[in-house]
């Protein structure tokens, strides 16, 4: 473990001293939306260069977009793998990638309407062997064994915002974690997901996420073995200052919720993705502009999870305006609005 700590802090070093020999940069020039993998191959989701692949083994790219002919659509916002398969969401349904064809096909749903055919998150599960897929509305459950769908409606307390899912985390063998506008559901697996009880709904209510805000809308889930990392949106108005106040909560699975912001060492308090490595937890943050209505990169932080420090990861080659952040066991992958940086932060003589 303290090979490992030493590891990170050379890394933190190099980053913020542009000592760059771990620092790789690929797609110049284009957006990502998400990124994921599958042990062979890392896949990115792009807003307008359809879906990449690259390949650990050959350090090579592929890349299915119409201009190549191999993919009907370009714009993505979501994308899980396994073994046999690719998923991708897209604003006009799902795309799925069977990998020994190499050919994509499309679903759609029907309940919700074309609104509800915007798939902003995806995780496969593979203790169930079940892609859950989060959509602008409801949230569907793929049985990859049954090759059956079936809708789930997590409205509560008739607000359609904790119904609307951004993220979803598989938790080990036993939990779920519905990421929505309003709130978080966790779902636990041991009962029928449509049972009294199966879902747990946390909101800001009886003190969850410490009361704050008007509202809670949750961008990004992380987990380790004791505590819950949860990224939030802001988005606050001159009228409404307290309507969605982001920053990141450390929740320890009780009723111990921890934040971080601007108040203690965050650049920004709106945070579009986090990610875990040993003891780090990697941040990719924005600002909201109250007068203005948009959204200002305020580039990667990375909190110490053992103690809570935080540590601003500065480097004139990772753009401020993070989209998504991915793990794949021995590098970080970052996705921005203008290309994918990798990082390196394993050697050979200490793996995770």
């Amino acid at each position: 473990m303290k090979k490992l700590l030493l590891i990170i802090l050379f890394v933190v070093t190099s980053l913020i001293y542009s000592q760059d020999d771990s620092i790789s940069v690929f797609l110049d020039g284009t957006s990502i939306s998400n990124i994921s993998g599958d042990k062979e191959n890392i896949w990115v989701a792009t807003n307008g260069k359809g879906i990449f692949k690259y390949s650990l083994k050959t350090e090579k790219w592929e890349n299915y977009s119409s201009e190549k002919g191999n993919l009907q659509h370009d714009i993505f916002y979501s994308i899980a793998a396994n073994d046999r398969f690719v998923w991708a969401g897209s604003t006009d349904g799902l795309f799925i990638l069977d990998k020994k064809r190499d050919t994509w096909t499309k679903r759609k749903f029907g309940l919700g309407g074309q609104l509800s055919n915007w798939i902003r998150s995806l995780a496969y599960d593979k203790y169930e062997d079940v892609l859950w897929i989060g959509r602008f509305k409801y949230l569907t459950e793929f049985d990859l064994k049954k090759q059956r769908f079936t809708d789930h409606d997590l409205t509560v307390a008739g607000i359609e915002k904790t119904n609307t899912i951004k993220d979803i985390a598989v938790d080990g063998d036993s939990v779920v974690w519905f990421a929505t506008e309003a709130g978080l559901h966790k779902f636990n697996k041991k009962k029928n997901i449509d049972d009294p009880g199966a879902i747990f709904f946390y909101d800001n209510r009886n003190n969850y996420f410490a009361g704050l805000g008007e509202q809670v809308s949750i961008s990004s889930i992380a987990f380790e073995s004791k505590n819950l990392w949860v990224g939030l949106d802001e988005f606050t108005t001159p009228e409404r200052p307290d309507f969605n106040i982001g920053g990141i909560f450390k929740f320890n699975r009780k009723n111990d919720w921890t934040k971080f912001d601007i108040s203690n060492g965050l650049t920004g308090n709106g945070v579009n993705s986090i990610a875990i490595t040993g003891n780090y937890v990697w941040a990719g943050l924005y600002q909201f502009g109250r007068d203005t209505k948009e959204m200002y990169g305020r580039g990667l932080a990375l909190i110490n999870r053992t103690n809570n420090k935080v540590t601003i990861l500065r480097n004139s080659i990772i753009s401020p305006n993070i989209n998504c952040i991915y793990f794949d066991g021995t590098n970080i992958w970052i996705g921005t609005s203008t290309n994918v940086v990798k990082i390196s932060i394993v050697n050979n003589l200490a793996k995770w």
